[in-house]
């Protein structure tokens, strides 16, 4: 079995049916084109005829056309109109802003207006950390993007990008309680980022970078990082990163492993790629050997791309040559940020015993699942609809709720570590197994534990500016 890349579409047919049809007439023009219906509305009845909405699920858009064609072929039936289900929900944007406080009268407007307002103004002027209490600084993240890696659709633009950043503010609230403003720029000058986020920071406690291409987002952040006193996290490297650290914690607990001891093999050296690489460092692996296009990257190797130069120096202690068929003979841990069919049965085959595969790439992972499960011990992918998904989701929420109670500077590599082991927590030992390594991206525990474990880890790494108040367990 091999997956498919195509994303499924839910529609909403309105329908005009004359007495002259049936309702059974609507099914059989629906099934024989392979169309699933999943809900049926009456819109309004007249005596010759009826108006319905039939939601219907297909498989792409020649699906869609398919089915739509089957319907309008059927004598007495009309297609009036055909909805998509999924820019439904997209229309006018998915977020807004609303008043915490109501404005009912004239005193009410003096008090969050003027003249009262400028008493609070004065009094951020006079200490500006007081912005942390007086204003939505305290509970806000500038989720940024340039629009150069957008999913996995590449440089689309800062206006095509919105819909993602617009999403990514929605899990920000929805699991964290936390504010988020997505902000796509349109530039694509390192420099010129770098100044508009600086010139932004002021309303913000955090900013989330999101799908800047490499190799200019890892220049970005680090520059952010330095000249601001707000945690800046790049979540396609870090997010990414915290979650896989996770699954394997938890993974190493079944076939009964140590960090220390495993030699991994990471296939795709960019943003991910390289965090991933840090994180697992960080952890305690010491045998990990990086794969691209062009093969091992060579220890002590000179390369123009900065991010291999960096793991030119950082990795393969073996100094290993070739392509991934060499690196991946008998190592422990397989992680794959590249692409789909990258990682082939006899390179599962060659790894040691009970092998570990993280195929993350979306939405082909670099093997089949079906094929991979027959010779591995665990696997992971990013994709929902197999077990063990490696999502973001699990991380960024917790991870900003905690740098936010604590009032960080930044987030580090022990804020990361700390959201790591949290999440892995989550899996209770009563029912950790093969195919649950990796909580539910819905388990409300998730963004407690890991917020609470990154407040704690800013606290004792320093760059905490307040020690929050935990509730009593």
């Amino acid at each position: 079995m091999s997956i498919q890349q195509t994303n499924g579409l839910s529609l909403i047919l309105r329908l005009k049916i004359d007495n002259t049809a049936s309702y059974s007439d609507i099914t059989m023009a629906i099934g024989e084109a392979g169309g699933d219906i999943i809900a049926v509305d009456v819109i309004h009845v007249r005596k010759d005829h009826v108006v319905r909405d039939v939601t219907v699920n297909v498989h792409n858009e020649a699906h869609r056309e398919r089915v739509v064609e089957s319907l309008s072929k059927r004598q007495g039936i009309t297609v009036v109109n055909v909805s998509d289900r999924t820019f439904l929900v997209h229309l006018g944007g998915k977020i807004a802003i609303q008043a915490r406080t109501p404005v009912k009268n004239r005193d009410d407007l003096s008090r969050v207006y003027t003249p009262g307002v400028a008493r609070v103004c004065e009094a951020i002027a006079d200490d500006p950390a007081k912005a942390f209490q007086l204003t939505i600084k305290r509970n806000t993240v500038a989720v940024v993007s340039d629009g150069t890696a957008v999913l996995g659709l590449g440089d689309i633009g800062p206006a095509a990008a919105m819909p993602v950043m617009e999403g990514k503010a929605m899990l920000f609230k929805q699991f964290a309680d936390v504010d988020a403003f997505p902000i796509c720029l349109d530039t694509k000058d390192p420099e010129e980022i770098i100044r508009t986020v600086k010139a932004l920071a002021p309303g913000f406690g955090g900013i989330n970078l999101e799908d800047i291409s490499s190799p200019r987002c890892f220049e970005i952040e680090e520059r952010l990082k330095h000249e601001l006193d707000i945690p800046v996290f790049h979540d396609d490297q870090h997010g990414t990163a915290v979650v896989l650290l996770s699954g394997l914690i938890n993974a190493l607990r079944i076939v009964n492993k140590e960090m220390r001891d495993l030699r991994v093999v990471v296939a795709g050296i960019g943003a991910a790629g390289a965090a991933c690489t840090r994180i697992l460092q960080s952890a305690g692996v010491e045998q990990i050997i990086g794969v691209d296009r062009s093969g091992i990257i060579e220890a002590g190797k000179h390369y123009d791309n900065p991010v291999w130069d960096w793991y030119a120096k950082n990795s393969n202690p073996e100094h290993l040559t070739g392509g991934l068929d060499v690196a991946i003979k008998g190592a422990d841990v397989f992680i794959g940020v590249s692409g789909p069919g990258v990682l082939k049965v006899e390179h599962v085959q060659s790894m040691a015993r009970d092998p570990i595969v993280f195929a993350m790439a979306n939405p082909t992972p670099e093997i089949d699942p079906a094929e991979a499960e027959p010779y591995v011990s665990i696997l992971a992918t990013g994709r929902s609809d197999y077990p063990n998904q490696i999502n973001n989701v699990l991380c960024f929420p917790g991870m900003f709720r905690g740098a936010l109670d604590a009032r960080a500077r930044d987030i580090n590599e022990e804020m990361k570590l700390a959201a790591a082991h949290a999440i892995a927590s989550c899996v209770p030992e009563d029912q950790l197994n093969p195919q649950y390594i990796i909580p539910s991206v819905f388990n409300r525990q998730v963004v407690k534990a890991v917020s609470r474990a990154v407040s704690e880890a800013a606290v004792a790494s320093g760059v905490a500016r307040r020690v929050p108040k935990f509730d009593a367990e």
